[in-house]
């Protein structure tokens, strides 16, 4: 702990980001305490970031996090031994340093990708250090003992691989098969995400349960409709029909203005960004884009409509008027988790949704 209490973080502070990392992945509190043993005990894990076609985002939010400052604490929690944008060095010394890292922790660095991987033209473009994306990626993943890609870009492709996908860009999976990789979308994705995947790899040798996406359940195994605070106007039929009217002034639904929640799996709704109540797009009047979803984000029109995935009513509803002013991440979660285990006990038939929805009767 002497390396972080030179930088006035308190042992509390230390425990407590740990034990909402490991609440972001899931495990009980006793595995944040595990954590944070190992952490201190001087065992961090090495961290290679690399970057590629992206717009540095994912890195910007995990910087912006502060509970306690994750911005500092984070180099008590693991050894980030490159990483373009951080790292003092720069040109040969900052290769030196990556490969320096990858021979002296073989089999054991996590490897984060932060971008996708341009694949056309022979790789002319994106390249560092004059080496392709590519060549990097393959050299660098072969000797990581787990890999994560973390936002949307390095997931499937993101921003870079939307129509006409000019440089061929695609997601770290589909040039890594060998071995899982985990992925963390999002336009940004949730630092608490990535933080949680990787003390749990670094304490426990495991990576979380992933879906048939590559994807940690812990953060996508359920809808933003399914836990979005807006869900009662949305099966008492109360929608907003254009921004700025009565109905978006109210808070209402904003299913109509284009929301992609309903067939987009991620934890937002529930883990808010940088520990600031509301901080995420449909809490400040903003249709979900579907970032999360290969087939939605940068895919799919803004304004146009999705299926709903699970059109049931869960058997709980946030108030529609709630007070968030002592809202905390901890508690966030915790709510989630509850609405979670209720989730299969109750059976609600959601009401169809009509052009008159004006006239449907309000629930109690």
């Amino acid at each position: 702990m002497t390396e972080l209490e030179g930088m006035n973080v308190s042992r509390r502070g230390f425990l407590k980001v740990c034990t909402l990392a490991a609440g972001a992945v899931g495990l009980p509190a006793w595995a944040g305490e595990k954590m944070a043993e190992k952490a201190a005990s001087g065992a961090k894990p090495p961290v290679i970031w690399l970057h590629f076609q992206e717009c540095t985002g994912c890195s910007e939010s995990l910087l912006r996090t502060s509970a306690p400052d994750v911005a500092e604490l984070i180099l008590g929690l693991i050894s980030l031994d490159y990483h373009e944008t951080l790292m003092v060095p720069s040109g040969y010394q900052a290769e030196k340093s990556l490969e320096q890292s990858m021979e002296r922790n073989a089999g054991k660095y996590v490897l984060i990708i932060e971008g996708a991987i341009p694949t056309k033209e022979d790789g002319i473009y994106c390249r560092v250090g004059g080496k392709t994306a590519m060549e990097t990626l393959k050299r660098v993943s072969a000797k990581a003992g787990a890999i994560i890609s973390i936002g949307s870009c390095a997931s499937w492709g993101g921003i870079p691989s939307a129509d006409p996908n000019p440089t061929g860009a695609v997601g770290v999976n589909k040039l890594i098969t060998d071995k899982p990789v985990v992925n963390i979308p999002g336009c940004p994705a949730n630092p608490y995400n990535l933080l949680g995947t990787v003390l749990q790899y670094a304490t426990f040798g495991t990576l979380p349960a992933l879906d048939d996406l590559g994807r940690p359940k812990f953060a996508y195994a359920r809808t933003i409709h399914e836990d979005c605070p807006r869900r009662a106007h949305f099966d008492a039929g109360r929608f907003a029909q254009k921004y700025g009217d009565e109905g978006h002034r109210a808070g209402q639904c904003l299913y109509k203005l284009g929301c992609k929640g309903p067939a987009t799996h991620a934890n937002c709704s529930l883990n808010h960004f940088v520990e600031t109540p509301g901080a995420w797009p449909i809490a400040l009047g903003a249709p979900c884009f579907g970032c999360t979803e290969q087939k939605i984000g940068f895919r799919v029109p803004l304004h146009d409509t999705v299926e709903v995935e699970r059109p049931t009513a869960p058997p709980a509803f946030a108030a529609i008027k709630a007070d968030h002013s002592v809202v905390t991440p901890a508690v966030v979660g915790v709510a989630g988790l509850i609405v979670g285990g209720m989730a299969g006990a109750s059976y609600v038939a959601s009401k169809k949704i009509s052009a008159e929805s004006e006239q449907h009767p309000e629930k109690e």
